[in-house]
């Protein structure tokens, strides 16, 4: 399912405005929000309950939408990252020339991304101009929303915005690779 016009401009009128959305992903419910707005990420990181230390992901549409962040990066290490995107990998890309806040970094100081096949994400991505923010729906501690109702359980009037659609076909949140040392975290 992709969205509607109307759909696509009330979710980056949500984000441009510093507002947080809640849409589906490949395998659960997503949280976002304009990654470069520390009070849109403020907002998410109190629905979850989750320490600004830990960071936080960042979903494009494109590689474009990330390539400030790939450009610095030796050849091989961006190869690396496009022979995962589009697709459900995210990948911890060092942040060279400190681009992406630390309030979406965390402690690190590399940035974990992911460039999504998903046509509702995509949508989204596309319609703000930017990557956004991306976590899994849900507080800390508590399993991942599946579905727009458990959005609802879980955050009542906390979102700004219910972006509709289905959930991919994946059983599991993104795999998490680190570029630098080939490592997988998840």
């Amino acid at each position: 399912m992709s969205l509607n016009s109307w759909q696509r401009r009330m979710a980056s009128h949500t984000v441009h405005h510093g507002g947080v959305i809640a849409y589906p992903t490949e395998a659960v419910w997503g949280l976002g929000c304009d990654p470069w707005n520390p009070s849109a990420v403020e907002q998410i990181l109190e629905l979850k309950q989750r320490p600004e230390h830990k960071g936080l992901i960042l979903v494009a549409a494109t590689i474009d939408q990330v390539r400030f962040l790939l450009d610095p990066l030796p050849e091989s290490l961006q190869a690396q990252a496009k022979a995962h995107w589009p697709g459900p990998v995210t990948c911890l890309i060092p942040d060279v020339y400190g681009q992406v806040p630390r309030w979406v970094r965390g402690q690190h100081d590399t940035v974990a991304v992911r460039v999504s096949a998903h046509p509702v994400v995509q949508s989204l991505c596309l319609a703000s101009g930017m990557p956004l923010v991306s976590t899994s729906c849900n507080p800390a501690g508590r399993q991942p929303a599946r579905s727009a109702l458990q959005v609802r359980r879980y955050f009542g009037g906390g979102i700004d915005w219910l972006v509709p659609g289905a959930l991919g076909g994946a059983q599991q949140p993104s795999k998490i690779l680190d570029l630098a040392t080939g490592r997988r975290l998840r």
